[in-house]
């Protein structure tokens, strides 16, 4: 028997099971990954809001991230929320040592309830020192117009200039998350390559060198609570199974469209519910 991915989350918890390392653990299980996870904090929150967070002392990070990796073999890693900058340059400092195959940054800045979830003087760190650790980064529209410290892109030429800043900022690959245009029929993310486009101005395609368009039906429900840490999540239990990153991500976004499909279906909670991550597999 094929041993499965081993995938890492590093991240939040949230009560509700909708978002942070709940989430994560449900989409490495639904996508073939045994999961493991280090928390940096926890938060009270339920799907209307968040209303405190416990950061985790950052030399209790480090201490757990160690562990882990003295005894485990961790295939890819996905991270979520870091809540403060001591905590994230505890896990710059980790990665560094231990370079684990594949790393997913997804830099969670502000909940879907509108909460900051990552202190003001976090940002740089996020920038300078994990995103070029990362082999994907992928923001929504307001936190790419946060970390290049501009307005969030209002249209799709925009989103695709946004993404091909970050990889000229320093990021290997981009997948800028485009959910938040939700006048479009259509949800399209754009995926940006920095080895595919080596010369971020040239022009090979409609969207130039080393973009594409990922394109799937948008779903018409209020129940998207967790939808960023469930999609990157996803992502790092994919890629070690699949050859590529495009194959790996198409694969994630369509997973996350079928959880969508099915959010209704739960019934959790009175405000912003979440996806449904076995949809799958429950009848």
């Amino acid at each position: 028997m094929t041993s499965p991915p081993i995938a890492l989350t590093i991240a939040a918890s949230d009560p509700s099971g909708g978002a942070g390392i709940q989430a994560d653990l449900k989409a490495f299980s639904a996508n073939g990954a045994y999961g493991t996870a280090v928390l940096t904090a926890l938060t009270a929150q339920n799907t209307r809001g968040v209303t405190g967070i416990h950061a985790v002392p950052p030399a209790f990070v480090t201490e757990q991230l160690d562990t882990l990796f003295a005894d485990v073999r961790v295939d890819a890693v996905k991270i979520g929320m870091l809540a403060d900058a001591a905590i994230a340059a505890a896990v710059a400092d980790a990665l560094e040592r231990h370079r684990p195959p594949y790393v997913v940054l997804d830099p969670v800045m502000v909940s879907t309830s509108g909460h900051r979830l990552l202190e003001a003087d976090a940002v740089s760190v996020l920038r300078e020192r994990l995103v070029p650790l990362a082999d994907l980064i992928t923001p929504n529209l307001p936190e790419a117009g946060d970390l290049l410290g501009t307005a969030a892109a209002k249209n799709r030429a925009d989103a695709v200039e946004q993404a091909r800043a970050l990889l000229r900022a320093g990021a290997r690959r981009v997948l800028l998350k485009g959910g938040h245009h939700t006048h479009d029929a259509q949800s399209v993310d754009i995926l940006a390559d920095a080895i595919d486009a080596a010369d971020a101005t040239a022009a090979t395609g409609a969207l130039g060198a080393g973009v594409t368009e990922l394109s799937a039906p948008r779903v018409n429900t209020r129940n998207t609570h967790g939808t960023g840490c469930t999609l990157s999540s996803a992502i790092a239990a994919l890629r070690p199974q699949h050859d590529d990153w495009n194959t790996a991500v198409r694969a994630a976004k369509d997973y996350l469209t079928g959880a969508l499909r099915a959010a209704d279906t739960l019934h959790v909670g009175h405000g912003h519910g979440p996806v449904h991550h076995f949809h799958q597999y429950w009848s």
